[in-house]
């Protein structure tokens, strides 16, 4: 977790991170699939980028799901998946992980 809007420093610091990491643990890829994980929803790149925002008065809205998925972006409450927000906070992340490179899910998240 990281304080601001930057994004892309988030992503070079995880990149970095993993690079460190697979010099120990190699990690499972397939041609087509991408890399293989226990959760079929992150299949692809794996990566889910994710911001913390305050939206009170867009959550409020009755399309506010509608905007969500013209956008492609998943919202959770701040405790994960299945939790509900807390004082209109919400984790955003980019829906789509299979099918793009790291650099395009990330980028989803610059709407």
């Amino acid at each position: 977790m990281q304080n601001g809007g930057n994004v892309g420093q988030v992503l070079e610091r995880l990149i970095k991170g993993v690079k460190a990491i697979e010099t120990k643990v190699p990690f499972s890829r397939d041609d087509r699939l991408g890399w293989l994980t226990f959760c079929p929803s992150n299949l692809g790149t794996t990566v889910r980028a994710s911001v913390h925002v305050k939206l009170p008065k867009t959550s409020a809205r009755p399309d506010f799901q509608k905007i969500c998925d013209e956008y492609k972006l998943q919202i959770r409450g701040i405790h994960g998946e299945h939790s509900e927000s807390a004082g209109g906070v919400y984790d955003i992340s980019n829906k789509a992980r299979l099918g793009l490179t790291e650099f395009e899910a990330v980028k989803q998240m610059q709407v």
